[in-house]
């Protein structure tokens, strides 16, 4: 079974990260969730990369820039360490910049990497992570001409609001809701084998409906009880 971390980025990494920014130019892939790692085929170093990493974190710099705080993260297949996605997630965000341009999520897989359920994978790490910063409901946006993009929003629970033309690129966009706890509790079964090192982060972060944190040792019938309430269990997952 192959499992995947959210791996945060490091000088360690510099070689993956510009051959992985390399192949996605190559294959004319647009540069979602990549947190600008794509300056370094401008006039940006990795090093400055890192450092710009860092600011997006502060509010200071966040507020200077008109930007939102956000964390970018390596998508890391544990069994042969590659990276086979990048992420980008935003947080605390205003209504005012969610109703003019800002969204919590940007993901990219690599294109030798695609069509292997990945992406969905990489969407379920990335609600564990909003769930840590306290987020209960996420924006997603994607073109409508970006049938896998879309595809994989609604397979994570996404819930379509309104499609419009996005004013900064005239491009017809879907606008996506996903409700973090409902989505990690209905899709808990589907994708838990695939997460590395982290069942003991799902113990401490999950709670169920009655607002008790899931804990304990007989923590898969704590998952399946709450499924139960939800109306959302199949015995397909016995």
């Amino acid at each position: 079974m192959e499992k995947f971390i959210l791996e945060i980025p490091s000088i360690n990494r510099k070689k993956d990260a510009l051959e992985y920014l390399n192949e996605m130019a190559s294959a004319n892939s647009e540069f979602n969730g990549l947190g600008g790692l794509d300056k370094c085929h401008q006039k940006y170093s990795y090093e400055d990369w890192l450092i710009e990493l860092e600011n997006k974190q502060k509010v200071e710099y966040a507020n200077d820039f008109n930007r939102v705080l956000s964390k970018t993260y390596f998508v890391v297949r544990q069994n042969d360490n590659k990276i086979v996605g990048m992420v980008n997630i935003r947080y605390n965000i205003s209504q005012d910049k969610l109703n003019d341009w800002a969204s919590h999520i940007g993901y990219s897989i690599r294109p030798t990497e695609r069509r292997k359920g990945y992406s969905k994978i990489a969407l379920y790490l990335i609600l564990l992570e909003e769930q840590k910063m306290k987020e209960d409901k996420v924006l997603l946006i994607c073109d409508v001409s970006n049938v896998p993009s879309n595809k994989t929003i609604l397979a994570l629970g996404g819930t379509l609001e309104k499609s419009k033309i996005y004013k900064y690129d005239n491009i017809l966009t879907n606008y996506y809701w996903i409700d973090v706890n409902s989505s990690l509790y209905r899709y808990y079964e589907c994708y838990k084998d695939y997460i590395g090192g982290a069942i003991k982060m799902i113990k401490r972060l999950i709670f169920d409906v009655d607002g008790t944190l899931i804990v304990g040792c007989d923590f898969n019938n704590a998952i399946r009880k709450t499924l139960k309430k939800l109306n959302l269990y199949s015995n397909a997952y016995n």
